[in-house]
Formats: C-alpha cells, sequence, structure tokens
C-alpha cells in the first residue's frame, strides 16, 4: 500500500510532538532496547583498537582518535537508529498502532517521521557526547571540514530511518527482527567503514565498499573530521548519500506494511 506525502500542515508539528513524546515514554519503557542502543556504539569502537593499532592511518590522514569516533557514530547509525527503530515499528504494526493511527489526523508520513524522532534524537544526542567525547580523551581536536559533518549525519539518520522502516516491513515479529537486522549490519560494519576505513583496503574493493547504504555518511562525517575529502570525493559521498536516500524513501512508500503480518 502507497503512503501519501502531504503538503506540511500548520499542525504538524504538535502532531510530531505528541507521536513522539509517545513513542519516548514506549522507548524508555523497554530497557533492552535502550542499553543496546546507548551501550553498544561505546563498548564496539574499543573492541577494534587493537586492529587500528596495526594499521598504517596516518598514510591516509587519520588517527587513531578520529577512526574511533567515526566507528561509535557508525555504530549509533545501526544500534541506536535502524535496529531500535526497525523493532518499534514491527511492534507498533503487530499491536495495530500504526493501523489506528492511519484513521486520525495524521498522515502516513507524519505518523513513521514521529515513530522515528526518539531513535534519531537519541542517536543525535549520542553523537555530540561521543565528539565532545573524543575530543577530550582522544584529542581529536576540533573538525578541519566542519561543513561535511552535518550532510554526514543527515544522510546517516535519513536512510538508517528509512531502512528501518524497510526491513520492518518483512519482519515478522519483534523477536524475528533481530535476524532480519543482522544482513545490513554486518555488511555495514564489515565495508562502510565504520570498523575499519576502507581507505585501507585494496582500490577496487573500496571503491566498490564506498557505494554501500552508509558508506557516504561515514565518508563524511569522517572527512570533516580529517578535512581529507577532495571536492571530487565530496561531490561523489554526497550524490551516493542523496541517491540511496531516494532509493530507500520510495521502498518504503511501496513496500511498508501497515497490517499485522499474521
Amino acid at each position: 500500500m502507497n503512503i501519501s506525502v502531504p503538503g506540511i500542515g500548520p499542525g504538524s508539528v504538535q502532531r510530531l510532538r505528541a507521536l513522539g513524546q509517545a513513542e519516548l515514554a514506549l522507548l524508555g519503557r523497554n530497557r533492552g532496547v535502550v542499553f543496546t542502543a546507548l551501550a553498544v556504539p561505546l563498548m564496539l569502537p574499543l573492541s577494534v583498537r587493537p586492529a587500528l593499532d596495526r594499521l598504517d592511518l596516518a598514510e591516509h590522514g587519520m588517527t587513531v582518535g578520529t577512526t574511533l569516533l567515526t566507528a561509535a557514530v557508525g555504530f549509533s547509525f545501526l544500534f541506536a537508529v535502524y535496529a531500535s527503530l526497525t523493532n518499534a515499528y514491527v511492534a507498533r504494526r503487530e499491536e495495530l498502532v500504526l493501523k489506528r493511527l492511519r484513521t486520525g489526523e495524521l498522515s502516513d508520513t507524519e505518523i513513521l517521521t514521529g515513530t522515528a524522532l526518539p531513535a534519531v534524537g537519541l542517536g543525535l544526542a549520542q553523537t555530540l557526547l561521543l565528539c565532545a567525547g573524543c575530543a577530550v580523551l582522544l584529542h581529536t581536536g576540533a573538525p578541519r571540514a566542519p561543513y561535511l559533518i552535518l550532510p554526514g549525519l543527515v544522510a546517516g539518520f535519513l536512510v538508517s530511518g528509512a531502512l528501518a522502516a524497510l526491513t520492518a516491513s518483512f519482519t515478522r515479529s519483534v523477536e524475528s527482527g533481530q535476524i532480519t537486522t543482522l544482513p545490513m549490519m554486518f555488511v555495514s560494519m564489515a565495508a562502510s567503514g565504520i570498523t575499519f576505513p576502507v581507505e585501507v583496503l585494496p582500490a577496487k574493493v573500496a571503491a566498490v565498499c564506498q557505494l554501500l547504504p552508509l558508506s557516504p555518511a561515514i565518508r563524511l562525517f569522517r572527512g570533516g573530521w580529517t578535512g581529507q575529502l577532495s571536492v571530487g570525493e565530496t561531490l561523489t559521498a554526497l550524490a551516493t548519500a542523496v541517491a540511496w536516500s531516494c532509493l530507500a524513501v520510495f521502498a518504503v512508500r511501496r513496500r511498508f506494511r501497515w497490517e499485522p503480518r499474521r
């Protein structure tokens, strides 16, 4: 069933705020999801530190601090937004919450956006905390190209949220969501520059990895801190991010399921 995309009406902000507050209250009751969203992005980067020490990051204009910061932000995309939001969409659908919301004033876009607000807000707050913490503890310093950080974050949150809605469309239950989210998470961690920079891979392999859904967001965010992206590389990353965002939103409009999967 297609999702309509109406114009933004005067009451949209109030409706989104109300739905976001309700979703935030529900999120706070699920301690397991909250712990995973908050703790995993902070803990996983530390597990890859020994491997990073064996890479010649300086050759690519990187440091261990900026690489760990980028890894933490990438894990935030995956766990705070993608995984937790997939579970939220599935739970609300199976409990008929989404179906009931469609009978009111909320548009389809407002329902999906309002449901996503707490997860995206959590990811954003976590990112700001990580940036401040890494600047103090890992001496990452100030970003050398700060104008790239915002596009990177927007692309990361948008693609993660849209892919969460798409994954929810073929996920039968919250429990099975722990399985259906794994392919995207494994591929992103291994090949999108989250666990380690794709620049250390062979050129042909790196070129393919840079076309994955979260790769442009990771590349832009890291480039914002290192200042190593050229104009051509920046435009390529932005174009890839826009393409994935449009493709993901289009797929959600065509494939998202509002009815429970029985």
